[in-house]
C-alpha cells in the first residue's frame, strides 16, 4: 500500500466531492490495489477537520467467509462497497451486533454484490444503494482486547473493519465525545 501525505488524502476526498468540516471527524478508508485474499491489507485514517489524528490497518473488503460462502448467510453475494465515494454523516455511535461499541451505518452506501464465489472482492455488476448495516467495527468482542489481526475471515461481510483493537478503541472514544456524526470517504489506492 502506498504512503500518503495528509494533503494528498484530503485533496483526493475533495476531488470525489467530499467536504472537510472543521470540528467533525472524517474516516478515510483506502482500499489496497493488491487486495490479498482474506487479508487486512487496507488502511483507515481518522481526521478531525483537516487535522490527522491516527491510522490503523484494516479491511474495506469482505473476507473469505462472505466471498466463498455468502449463500449460507442468506445473501445474494458478498457486499463490496464502491470506492471513490464520500458520505456525509455516514456513521453514528452504536453497537455492532449488540455486542461491540461501533460506528453504525447511518446513510445509504453504494455497493456491489460479489456472487462469483472466487477469492477476489470485486467492484463489478449492478450498483446498489442502501443501509445494509455496513458498520465500522473492530476484530474482537472483548472490550479490553489489544489484538491486531491480519486475517479477515468472518469479520467482514461488507463492514469496514479496523484490525488494531487499541487504535480502534481510541477511534470510538474520540468519536463518542464529539457531538457530530462521522463522515466517511472510501478511496481506491491512487497515484498522487
Amino acid at each position: 500500500m502506498r504512503k500518503y501525505t495528509d494533503s494528498q488524502l484530503l485533496n483526493r476526498v475533495k476531488e470525489i466531492g467530499g467536504e472537510i468540516v472543521p470540528g467533525k471527524y472524517l474516516i478515510i478508508g483506502v482500499r489496497s490495489l493488491e487486495d490479498q485474499f482474506n487479508k487486512m491489507d487496507d488502511k483507515f485514517y481518522l481526521y478531525l477537520g483537516g487535522e490527522f489524528v491516527l491510522w490503523t490497518p484494516g479491511t474495506t473488503n469482505p473476507g473469505k467467509n462472505a466471498l466463498l460462502n455468502f449463500e449460507a448467510a442468506g445473501l445474494t453475494g458478498a457486499a463490496v462497497l464502491k470506492t471513490d465515494e464520500f458520505y456525509s454523516d455516514a456513521f453514528t455511535n452504536g453497537k455492532h451486533r449488540g455486542r461491540m461499541d461501533a460506528l453504525r451505518q447511518n446513510v445509504p452506501f453504494k455497493y456491489y454484490r460479489d456472487d462469483d464465489g472466487d477469492d477476489k472482492a470485486e467492484e463489478i455488476g449492478k450498483i446498489y444503494s442502501g443501509i445494509i448495516w455496513t458498520n465500522f467495527h473492530g476484530v474482537d468482542y472483548d472490550p479490553e482486547s489489544d489484538v491486531i489481526k491480519t486475517d479477515i475471515n468472518g469479520w467482514s461481510y461488507g463492514c469496514q473493519v479496523a484490525a488494531d483493537m487499541t487504535k480502534y478503541r481510541e477511534i470510538i472514544k474520540l468519536t463518542k465525545a464529539n457531538p457530530f456524526k462521522i463522515d466517511f470517504a472510501l478511496l481506491k489506492e491512487f497515484t498522487p
